[in-house]
């Protein structure tokens, strides 16, 4: 499997442990950044070989602030991912997009601290990284019906939700969801040049869209049951949408430069 370069990923979030019903097979692996957060199973979706990881890992283990997004990244290039969809829960900043919306944002604004958010420890390699997300993903979800396409998805430390004070000024700086797992993942994809996009499900009207009693995560477990299976049907359709070979060079940032790592 390693030296097929067509593998799709799907790294799944909160209430999204598993992907397939049957016939797949796990893969425990170890890479340079630690274990990923599970082990990792592959299976088919129409004509695509997928591999999936559960980001909080299977019983929802890790926080957000403490996920091993770069284990997790690293051991799915090793794999033979190319092209990664990112479903997640996030809680919306305006009315205008509520509960069991689905949003494919274009832009991040990072709002985390202290995460190891890079493989270039050493060395003078930067990543480009103005446009986040694979244009070719992207196309491939927000075509679907329903499906909002664009907007910023800012990305704060967790474990902890906004004050109305902070969900306000994310809202009047023009954000559009919010969640606590789109960072790193995101640039450690781009760095070993694999395609990405998050699939974002709103569960809840962030603290200060609207007045009451604010965020509960009780709230966002019940919004995420009610609408998983649809969640994954609309991941899978995305899958099916993608041609089964990986064309795109958007994603290539390493061109004429020096990397500090072999890439696996």
């Amino acid at each position: 499997m390693a030296d097929n370069e067509q593998v799709i990923a799907v790294v799944g979030g909160s209430g999204f442990y598993t992907f397939f019903d049957t016939g797949a097979r796990s893969i425990d692996l170890d890479t340079p950044f630690g274990r990923p957060s599970a082990p990792i199973t592959v299976g088919a979706v129409g004509d695509h070989e997928v591999a999936f990881v559960p980001r909080h890992g299977a019983n929802h283990q890790y926080p957000a602030h403490l996920v091993p997004y770069r284990a997790n990244m690293w051991a799915l290039r090793a794999l033979g991912v190319r092209r990664v969809f990112a479903p997640c829960t996030v809680g919306s900043l305006t009315p205008r997009i509520g509960p069991g919306t689905i949003v494919v944002p274009d832009q991040l604004v990072d709002r985390t601290h202290g995460r190891a958010d890079t493989y270039y420890d050493s060395g003078g390699a930067h990543v480009s990284f103005a446009d986040p997300y694979c244009p070719t993903l992207r196309a491939a979800v927000t075509g679907l019906p329903g499906v909002v396409d664009g907007g910023t998805l800012v990305v704060v430390q967790g474990p902890r939700f906004s004050t109305r004070a902070e969900s306000q000024w994310f809202a009047s700086a023009g954000f559009t969801v919010i969640n606590m797992t789109g960072y790193p993942e995101a640039v450690l994809a781009r760095e070993l040049e694999m395609c990405y996009t998050p699939i974002a499900l709103v569960t809840d009207l962030d603290a200060g869209a609207t007045a009451g009693a604010g965020v509960k995560a009780v709230d966002v477990f019940t919004e995420f049951g009610k609408n998983i299976e649809p969640f994954k049907k609309l991941v899978r359709t995305a899958i099916e949408r993608l041609p089964v070979q990986h064309s795109c060079t958007q994603c290539l940032s390493h061109s004429g430069v020096e990397l500090p790592f072999t890439v696996p």
